[in-house]
């Protein structure tokens, strides 16, 4: 009896232990995406690499691309359907506008900018740019942050010294393309530049300076986390930056394409008038262009069919009414001419009629013309 009863207290002992182990060793356990590798490390730094790999898109090899157009467009704060990237200027209840976010996380060293080439720009650590070089050369109040090194060097800056009311406006990089694996049209912001608009020491326009590029994929887990206000009759914050961002609630014109002189819009057409055309035509091809690769349906074909009878029928029904309008007007003149003629006669009339009638003269009596012969000569 006391053998069966220490080989069952054994028993429980070794069962004890071996769920201990097997429950320490779950706990060890980190989990980690597939084809990741072990202690792989994000390149952002404070991000880790279950954040980037949630907003990252697969990369795309250009030989699974069919057609790719990369757009630059001029981002205008001034612009009320842009406004939510610049208010609120100053930071309110945890809001914060796009630049304080760009400049705080590159200051403390989370965010990486790159050198602004003007369309040659190339997201390279050959053209990273230094922190401590962009705040001197845009004459930026900093300090040295407090665990700052010479290898990873942080700053602290007041929020007084953040010149967010002097950047007025943004140049972003689209990506155009159509994809072959899943057969549609994408648009990708590939990086973000501020734009800041200082004047002279005399005053005068404003003249604008690019200050740095910054790769939207790096700066899209910061902008998950701020929620921003769009709708002044919706007081809730309901979107986030990168909402604003991924469902182009944007507007900007297009002041360049990528091509091989490196020339602006404005350079290849320099009259306001065909620039304005250019930039509506490049915009038209874009949006049909996914629209002419396909074979439409019956249902569509009836759809433009009967659209362009409704088009047929009012450019009839505008024509005929242009030439009523003319006919009448050639009609008008003729008309008041005839009347004024007819009231000319009537008149004429009138006037005939109203004339007074002549009295006529009484006939004076009628005296012969013989000479009544005297009694003496007709003795004689």
């Amino acid at each position: 009896m006391k053998k069966f009863l220490l080989s069952a207290i054994s028993l429980i002992i070794a069962a004890s232990v071996f769920a201990q182990d097997t429950t320490s060793s779950s706990s060890s356990v980190v989990r980690r995406r597939s084809g990741e590798r072990p202690g792989a490390k994000s390149e952002t730094p404070g991000v880790t690499p279950r954040m980037q790999s949630h907003f990252e898109e697969t990369p795309v090899d250009d030989s699974e691309l069919q057609w790719m157009r990369v757009m630059y467009r001029e981002l205008d704060l001034t612009k009320d359907e842009n406004g939510a990237l610049y208010y609120p200027d100053e930071p309110v209840e945890g809001q914060e506008n796009l630049f304080r976010i760009i400049l705080g996380r590159m200051a403390d060293g989370s965010l990486t900018a790159y050198e602004y080439l003007d369309g040659r720009e190339a997201f390279t650590d050959n053209y990273k740019v230094k922190m401590r070089d962009v705040l001197d050369r845009f004459h930026i109040l900093y300090s040295d942050a407090k665990g700052s090194t010479e290898k990873n060097p942080k700053f602290t800056i007041e929020e007084s010294d953040v010149p967010t009311s002097e950047v007025l406006s943004y140049y972003i990089i689209e990506k155009w393309v159509f994809d072959r694996r899943t057969n549609r049209m994408r648009n990708h912001i590939e990086a973000v530049c501020p734009v800041l608009h200082r004047s002279g020491d005399f005053g005068g326009e404003a003249i604008r300076y690019p200050m740095f590029w910054v790769k939207y994929d790096d700066l899209r887990p910061f902008l998950t986390t701020q929620t921003i206000f769009t709708d002044d009759d919706n007081n809730l914050a309901t979107c986030t930056y990168d909402d604003f961002f991924q469902l182009g609630l944007y507007k900007g014109d297009i002041y360049k394409t990528r091509n091989l002189k490196n020339k602006s819009l404005m350079q290849i057409h320099p009259d306001p008038d065909e620039l304005a055309h250019a930039r509506d035509s490049i915009q038209q091809r874009l949006d049909s262009y996914e629209k002419k690769l396909w074979v439409p349906s019956l249902d569509e074909l009836a759809e433009r069919r009967e659209a362009a009878e409704k088009a047929a029928l009012k450019a009839e029904a505008e024509t005929a009414g242009e030439e009523a309008s003319v006919s009448t007007a050639e009609e008008k003149p003729a008309r008041s001419a005839r009347a004024s003629r007819s009231k000319r006669g009537a008149t004429k009339s009138t006037a005939t009629k109203s004339k007074p009638a002549k009295v006529k003269k009484p006939k004076a009596a009628k005296t012969s013309s013989s000479a009544t012969r005297s009694v003496r000569n007709r003795r004689r």
